[in-house]
């Protein structure tokens, strides 16, 4: 059996004072069931939501989402609190495994409302040892940075490169917002926040949704002329403990992109992936995960960048969309590379030649200090 993405919608990422967070899944689900011509609650079996107590500020955080999709006497909903890469994923095992034929995944966050995001990000900590410390995901983030920086004689301004690119292609994605373009100067002399990171070596915090439309073999083609078919899934944590964690090694990046890959019958990701979506939460994170997916050795994503070869219109584009520096919400982040993916093997980008469509797309999902948790998905579009 094959599992395919039929439809994807999302709501432009930015601040949206006058809406609460489950309104802004109505929007997207709205959207994404007029794409295929599904009715509301009775068009799909399942639901899964992807949703923050803690940002939404409210336990339960499910439920309002659930209902605005049509869970309330209507289809099984089941939230997933992390990462909505991995709403994809348990859409994909929910179908694969013949508990639903037709999946509807929602991920939404409302950045902006939250005041003091260290406070939510310190509860992702040891609650005896580090929490007490007040570590936040930036700080964790700079001590994997300053890790990778020492182990292979980088230098700050190849994190700053990995900004100005994101800039400068998030200018051509109109859901975006962090789309100012900035110069490598202004990248190393804005506000530092823990070194090396300064405030714009970090993803800006907005607010947004998406959703999307997943069904087995027989429905996909029902629904759609252009199924894109999930290939390959990888999922793995690292240790809790930063402490016992080599950071400059994303060997749970590793392990899930290997198990993707062997679903596919990937060996080398280079030239057999036509395009990568990843999910760089920080600039330096866009090169080491880079190394985590197999396409070069450790130390030498940097080489990488500055080849040109991974450019929008190199050998292997990464992030051509902008990535999460050019402003995606987390909880929504790993869900937005799907999307992203899932518009360009389908042509469906502004300014793509045909011709040079991708037909193999790898997206990536990264939640938890320093990159605790991947999750790899191999998606492909029929010939």
């Amino acid at each position: 059996m094959k599992v395919g993405i039929v439809a994807a919608a999302q709501t432009p990422f930015k601040e949206y004072p006058q809406w609460r967070s489950h309104e802004l899944t109505y929007l997207a689900v709205e959207e994404v069931l007029k794409k295929v011509g599904l009715p509301w609650r009775e068009g799909y079996d399942a639901i899964i939501t992807c949703s923050s107590d803690h940002w939404d500020g409210k336990t339960l955080s499910d439920i309002e989402h659930g209902e605005v999709a049509g869970a309330h006497l209507g289809p099984s909903e089941e939230k997933v609190a992390m990462d909505g890469a991995n709403a994809v994923l348990l859409g994909f095992l929910k179908i694969l495994s013949g508990h639903a034929d037709v999946v509807l995944i929602t991920a939404a966050c409302k950045e902006k409302d939250v005041l003091d995001p260290k406070v939510i990000e310190n509860f992702g900590f040891d609650v005896p040892y580090q929490q007490l410390l007040g570590l936040d995901f930036t700080q964790a983030a700079a001590l994997q940075a300053v890790s990778y920086l020492n182990k292979y004689d980088l230098r700050r301004e190849d994190f700053a490169e990995v900004v100005v690119r994101a800039k400068k292609y998030a200018r051509a994605n109109p859901y975006l917002s962090g789309n100012t373009e900035v110069s490598l100067k202004e990248v190393l002399e804005a506000e530092m926040l823990a070194y090396p990171l300064t405030s714009l070596d970090t993803k800006p915090a907005c607010d947004g949704a998406c959703a999307l439309i997943m069904a087995k073999e027989e429905r996909a083609k029902e629904l759609t002329r252009r199924p894109v078919w999930i290939r390959g899934i990888g999922s793995c944590y690292d240790p809790h403990n930063l402490g016992d964690r080599d950071l400059a090694e994303p060997k749970a990046l590793f392990r899930a992109a290997q198990d993707a890959y062997r679903m596919v019958g990937i060996k080398d990701p280079a030239r057999e992936i036509d395009l990568f979506e990843v999910s760089e939460h920080y600039s330096y994170q866009m090169l080491l995960w880079l190394e985590g997916l197999g396409l070069c050795p450790g130390g030498e994503a940097a080489i990488l960048l500055h080849s040109g070869r991974i450019n929008k219109n190199g050998e292997i584009p990464v992030n051509p969309s902008g990535g999460l520096l050019g402003g995606v919400p987390r909880y929504v982040a790993g869900a937005n590379r799907v999307l992203e993916a899932f518009f360009q093997l389908r042509g469906e980008i502004p300014g793509v030649p045909e011709g040079k469509r991708p037909r193999r797309a790898l997206a990536h999902g990264t939640y938890g200090p320093a990159g605790q948790h991947h999750c790899v998905i191999i998606l492909e579009r029929e010939e």
